[in-house]
C-alpha cells in the first residue's frame, strides 16, 4: 500500500505531540514494510529531520524567516500537490486541518482528530453550532473518508458536536514513549539524590531518594489543566501541605498571579516550585516523586499519565473525560470538581506503602500496552478497510 502523509504538521511545528505522534507512525510503518511518503518541501519540524530521507520528499529548514510562516505553508501546500499526484498514492492522511487539500481527485484521505476541546469551550461561551462549522477542522472533518481519534472520549466528542456518522470515525490510541533513563551524574536541578548509587525503580526495588518528599505535576497548568483545584487540595490537608513539595514540570515559569495565588493559599515559601529541563530531567523526576498528579478535566488522550507509569511512579488522576480509558485500573482517582475528594485520593496512595506499591506494578503492565508498533497496526487497520472498500 502507497501511503502519503501531507505538508501540514511539518511545516507549522518546529517540534510538538502531533509532528511527534506522525513521525513515529510513519517510522513504524515503514517498519511493516509499507510504502510511505512524506510530501513536505520545506518543513521546519526537527522530529522529521530525523526520520529516514528515503520516506520524507522535502528539505529541512531550521527556521523560516520572519513573519513568513502562513507564506511558507501556503507554499508547502502548492509545491506538494503535484508531489503527491505523481507519487500516485493509494491514500492520504491529512496531518492538520485545513479547508484545502492536495489530495488528488479520487484518492482517499484519512484524518487524526486529537481533541475537540476547542469545540467545547466555545459551547461553553454560547457560540451557535453553526459558527463552529465554519472552521477549518469541520471543513477538513467533512472531507475526510475515514477519521481516527486518539480515544473514545474524543470520537464521542466529535460525532456529538459536529455530527459525523459514527462508521466514519475509529478509535487508535497512541503508543508511549519511553523517556529515556538518567545518568547517575545528572541532577533534576538537585530535587533528587541517587540511592546507593543506584536508578532501579520498579515494585521491589530501590526509587531516588528525594531530599523532600514531593508530588509532581507536568505540563500546562491553565484552565480545565485544573492545576489551581490540585494546590487547594494539598493546601487543604494539614498532613499534605505538612509533609510534601509540589514540582510543576514545564508549562513556563509561574506568571505574578500563580505566585500570588501560592502565597494566598498558604504554601510556604518555595514549597511549590516551577522546573524546566529535557527529557532525562523529567524522567528523574517521575522515579523521585511520590506520586504523580493529573487533575484535567478534559483530555484527549493524556500521555503525562503513561510516562509516570512507565518509570515506576503511582498515579492519582481525574476521574474525567478520556483518562480512565487510558490509565485502566492503574491509578487512584479522584473528582476534579472537589479539592476534598483530591486530597483523600493523594492521602491514601502517599501513606500507603502497599497502595503505592500495587499502583506502579499496575500501572507498569498497563502502560506496556500503549506502543507505537500496536499504534501503528491500528492505522494500517482502517487504511487497509478504507483502500479495500
Amino acid at each position: 500500500m502507497r501511503i502519503a502523509f501531507d505538508y501540514q504538521a511539518f511545516s507549522r511545528q518546529s517540534a510538538g505531540g502531533i509532528s511527534r505522534y506522525f513521525c513515529r507512525l510513519v517510522d513504524e510503518l515503514h517498519g511493516f514494510e509499507e510504502t510511505v511518503g512524506v510530501f513536505a518541501p520545506l518543513y521546519r519540524n526537527q522530529y522529521l529531520a530525523q526520520v529516514s530521507g528515503a520516506l520524507v520528499h522535502g528539505t529541512y529548514l531550521k527556521s523560516y524567516p520572519p513573519r513568513t510562516a502562513e507564506a511558507v505553508v501556503a507554499l508547502n501546500r502548492w509545491l506538494s500537490r503535484r508531489q503527491v499526484r505523481n507519487w500516485h498514492p493509494d491514500l492520504v492522511h491529512e496531518t492538520y486541518f485545513s479547508p484545502k487539500s492536495v489530495v488528488p481527485p479520487g484518492c482517499p484521505v484519512v484524518l487524526t482528530v486529537f481533541d475537540m476541546i476547542p469545540e467545547l469551550e466555545s459551547q461553553a461561551r454560547g457560540v451557535a453550532p453553526g459558527a463552529l462549522r465554519l472552521t477549518a477542522k469541520y471543513s477538513a472533518v467533512t472531507r475526510a473518508d475515514r477519521i481516527i481519534c486518539i480515544s473514545e472520549c474524543t470520537r464521542q466528542d466529535l460525532i456529538g458536536i459536529f455530527g459525523i456518522e459514527p462508521d466514519k470515525v475509529s478509535v487508535v490510541h497512541l503508543g508511549c514513549d519511553s523517556l529515556p533513563q538518567a545518568s547517575d551524574e545528572t541532577e533534576a536541578n538537585d530535587e533528587t539524590e541517587a540511592n546507593d548509587g543506584t536508578e532501579a525503580n520498579d515494585a521491589t526495588g530501590a526509587r531516588p531518594r528525594a531530599k523532600r518528599p514531593f508530588l509532581l505535576y507536568v505540563g500546562l497548568r491553565e484552565g480545565y489543566k485544573n492545576f489551581d483545584s490540585m494546590l487547594r487540595a494539598i493546601a487543604l490537608s494539614s498532613r499534605l501541605s505538612g509533609d510534601f513539595d509540589v514540582v510543576a514540570f514545564g508549562g513556563g515559569a509561574f506568571s505574578a498571579h500563580e505566585q500570588a495565588q501560592i502565597r494566598e493559599i498558604g504554601f510556604r515559601e518555595g514549597q511549590v516550585r516551577q522546573q524546566a529541563g529535557d527529557d532525562q530531567a523529567l524522567a528523574r523526576l517521575y522515579r523521585a516523586a511520590a506520586a504523580f498528579i493529573y487533575p484535567s478535566t478534559y483530555e484527549g488522550f493524556g500521555l503525562p499519565p503513561l510516562e509516570a507509569m512507565t518509570l515506576g511512579c503511582p498515579v492519582i488522576c481525574s476521574d474525567r473525560s478520556s483518562i480512565p480509558e487510558v490509565v485502566g485500573d492503574a491509578g487512584e482517582y479522584f473528582n476534579p470538581d472537589h479539592p476534598e475528594s483530591i486530597a483523600r485520593a493523594i492521602e491514601a496512595v502517599v501513606y500507603s506503602s502497599a497502595r503505592t506499591t500495587a499502583l506502579m506494578a499496575a500501572g507498569r503492565q498497563r502502560a506496556a500496552l500503549f506502543t507505537w508498533g500496536r499504534c501503528a497496526q491500528g492505522h494500517l487497520d482502517v487504511y487497509r478497510s478504507l483502500v479495500n472498500a
